[in-house]
């Protein structure tokens, strides 16, 4: 394990001494421009905003950057496919795939050492690891990197959780939740007194169903259980084996739960047909009490709500259990994910010059750059050292059209999280200690300071231990449609769909027969052997090679 620390502090090294000692790209005579698609809705920001144009007065490069709009990811690349052109660079979602399988990205893996601080987010390890299993070739790159050994800055939450309006917790004077039957009841207790916000009516409960987001109406079972997010299924770490989440008693228990809240009227009668804009339009009017979801997928709505100054409307993070007595995962562990990822497609005519741009995006000239901005305009330094931002600036990036105006827009692109090459500065703002207070509303202050903690992660209990094989859900990128085990997973998916909705709509009179019914259906249409055997083989697999790494690392110590 020592030589993994080795490796972790090499490629820091390496990252850093690319970039502080001076070797930023020179200047180009003639900007490079470059498009990128992103598979996933997002708000589409300018290539001429005041960053951008520092960039591209440092690096000599833009980048202009579209959305997912209309369509599924799956959709929208399969027309790419067919049509046999692409942007120059593609961030394909849940379609990665069907563009490694259709030829359209570059291998990268042999350009990788003439790119210094783009090597240097991975370690050699974490190289290996995001090869594709089949040819050894590297197509994607992950958004975020995690460098072994990096130091935990997060202060949000943006993985899975059950949330709650914030101005609930303050109103029940701030109690402690562990378990399901506590949060609904908290829920129920609220809106019997406060029916109402703005004049509408208050939603007590949300499930986003729409397509490939469905995974917040399938997967609760497994964290209530108190599994990390494997995604796939859940692990027995003693027998290495892999199990489906869809059988197990707390599965039942949570569907129970659900029909029986559906039937006092607690769950929007609408969640299971709304579409993903609607869900963020109810979101961003303050009137849903709680909901199920990953973070980062309902930020637009907090965005929305904080401009409006409805702090008090936005959502804290609960890690809940079926049982009190066991211990949530929901807070993941730092641990490098090899699904998705962005490459360069075939398309592009300039290779080099992409990687250049991710290159200089890395180095810690991009990284100040993305995160804080221009100095003196977007942040200060102190007599330290240390980056900090005043009142005023921090009020300025809160607003969304100063945003659109001055930020980002290529936020998918490659990165690092945790602390910059100087050791000291975090790589965003709002991890800085000493700044993350100043971006915190009142409400927010008091509910951190009323729960004992410096930040909303803090109230996430972290995933403990981090499994060689976690998470699991990323064995899924290397089925084929022919798969049989692929083919098990669209055939859970479609009965899941089909039968979810109906037994908690149906309620708990009818609660009995439904699930027998899904069971039945399930077991019926699901080749569950095919899809736990493909897991169990990939855990095994993940499993031997972390300790064929770590005893390679120990041999070269030595």
């Amino acid at each position: 394990m020592k030589k993994l620390n080795k490796l972790a502090l090499s490629a820091l090294t390496l990252l850093t001494t690319a970039s502080v000692g001076g070797t930023l790209p020179v200047k180009a005579q003639e900007e490079r421009h470059y498009t990128a698609f992103i598979a996933n809705p997002g708000v589409e920001i300018s290539e001429n905003t005041r960053i951008n144009d520092a960039f591209a007065e440092e690096f000599g490069w833009r980048v202009k950057v579209t959305w997912l709009t209309g369509q599924t990811a799956k959709e929208r690349i399969g027309v790419m496919v067919a049509g046999g052109e692409y942007p120059d660079i593609v961030e394909p979602s849940d379609a990665r795939n069907a563009m490694i399988d259709a030829g359209a990205f570059i291998p990268l893996e042999d350009y990788l050492d003439d790119y210094p601080n783009l090597k240097g987010i991975l370690s050699d390890v974490q190289w290996e690891k995001i090869k594709a299993d089949n040819d050894g070739h590297i197509y994607t790159i992950p958004q975020f990197a995690v460098r072994e050994g990096n130091v935990d800055t997060l202060t949000e939450h943006n993985g899975e959780a059950f949330w709650i309006q914030k101005r609930i917790l303050k109103w029940a004077d701030y109690p402690e939740i562990k378990t399901l039957d506590e949060y609904f009841k908290l829920i129920e207790d609220y809106l019997a007194e406060n029916p109402e916000t703005d004049g509408q009516k208050n939603i007590g409960f949300e499930i986003i169903s729409d397509d490939w987001r469905a995974f917040a109406l399938e997967n609760p079972p497994m964290f209530l259980a108190g599994h990390p997010n494997e995604g796939a299924a859940i692990v027995d770490a003693e027998t290495k084996t892999a199990h489906v989440y869809d059988q197990i008693p707390e599965a039942k228990q949570y569907f129970q739960k659900l029909s029986e809240e559906y039937s006092k009227g607690i769950i929007d009668p609408e969640t299971f047909t709304a579409k993903y804009d609607q869900y963020i339009a109810k979101l961003s009017s303050g009137r849903v009490l709680g909901m199920v979801d990953q973070g980062w997928n309902f930020g637009q709505a907090e965005d929305s709500l904080n401009s409006q100054g409805k702090e008090e409307l936005t959502y804290a993070p609960l890690g809940l259990t079926l049982d009190p007595d066991v211990l949530p995962q929901y807070r993941e562990g730092d641990v490098l994910s090899t699904q998705g990822g962005i490459g360069i497609t075939v398309s592009a005519k300039d290779v080099e010059g992409i990687l250049q741009m991710w290159d200089d995006m890395v180095s810690e000239k991009g990284m100040i750059l993305r995160g804080w901005g221009v100095e003196g305009e977007d942040y200060l330094v102190d007599e330290d050292g240390m980056f900090y931002r005043t009142e005023e600036q921090w009020e300025n990036w809160k607003n969304p059209d100063y945003v659109q105006q001055n930020g980002v827009p290529f936020g998918y692109m490659p990165q690092y999280k945790g602390l910059l090459p100087d050791g000291k500065n975090t790589v965003l703002p709002g991890e800085q200690p000493s700044e993350h207070r100043k971006t915190l509303s009142e409400i927010d202050k008091e509910i951190l300071d009323a729960y004992g903690v410096e930040n909303y992660n803090q109230m996430m209990r972290k995933q403990d231990p981090v499994e060689p094989w976690f998470p699991l859900y990323t064995a899924r990128n290397k089925w084929t449609s022919s798969h049989p085990a692929g083919i098990a997973f669209q055939n859970m998916n479609d009965v899941k769909m089909q039968w979810l909705p109906k037994i908690i709509m149906d309620g708990p009179d009818s609660f009995e027969k439904n699930w027998e019914d899904y069971m039945n259906a399930y077991n019926a249409q699901v080749d569950v052997e095919a899809y736990e055997s493909a897991l169990t083989e990939e855990v095994q697999r993940r499993y031997d090679l972390e300790q064929e790494l770590i005893k390679k690392a120990e041999e070269n110590e030595n």
